[in-house]
């Protein structure tokens, strides 16, 4: 087998494992639909949960800015655990976005198979409508949901840098240095949060649409 055709076949073996889960649950009454605002609130969750996590991150970064004393090999260890924190909550967040982009990605295309089966012109014409609608207010979602992930990488490199230099420089330097810094990177979490509070407001809304359609 030539290195071409390995993609060809991963994404094979993946529409046939999406296939099997789908019928699976289609089994026990659950419809792509179904699927699609359950991992859109599981989205929307992971956000809540990262911005709290890099909220926590910060104010453990500003508590050291005010460093009198003591030992700072333990100082760099909490620190370095909270970068590892939001790098966990991040890959989190990222791996939802994706989850909701494959099942909605299946759920359009098959809604658009199924409108033009209608016999009806009138309900072809519904169903396209609420087709329409619904992509609208997805692509909305999806916009919103990338933009707050994409805030949050600016604020990982702050922190990575400020516990890199910390770790090859254990002394008052280090922390002059991360209080010079502390500002921009409040600006960048505030940014964040902004960006994330936003999301969750697009997610409600569109479960919330989903629910009365």
């Amino acid at each position: 087998m030539s290195r071409r055709t390995l993609p060809l076949v991963a994404l094979a073996l993946l529409a046939a494992c999406s296939s099997v889960y789908y019928k699976t649950m289609e089994t026990f009454g659950v419809e792509k639909r179904d699927i699609l605002v359950d991992r859109i609130g599981e989205g929307r969750d992971a956000q809540q949960d990262a911005k709290q996590e890099f909220l926590s991150a910060l104010q453990a970064f500003k508590a050291t800015t005010g460093f009198d004393g003591g030992d700072l090999e333990a100082t760099y260890d909490r620190l370095d655990g909270r970068l590892k924190d939001c790098e966990t909550r991040a890959g989190g967040v990222r791996g939802r976005i994706e989850a909701i982009e494959d099942v909605a990605g299946d759920l359009f295309s098959e809604w658009k198979q199924e409108a033009a089966q209608y016999s009806s012109p009138d309900l072809r014409a519904q169903s396209e409508k609420m087709l329409a609608d619904t992509r609208q207010r997805y692509g909305a979602l999806l916009a919103a949901m990338k933009k707050a992930e994409a805030t949050m990488d600016p604020v990982l490199d702050a922190f990575r840098d400020q516990v890199l230099f910390l770790k090859h420089n254990l002394n008052a330097q280090a922390i002059a240095s991360l209080a010079g810094n502390v500002a921009a990177i409040e600006d960048d979490v505030a940014r964040l949060v902004r960006d994330m509070e936003a999301s969750i407001a697009e997610a409600d809304a569109f479960i919330k649409a989903m629910g009365s359609a």
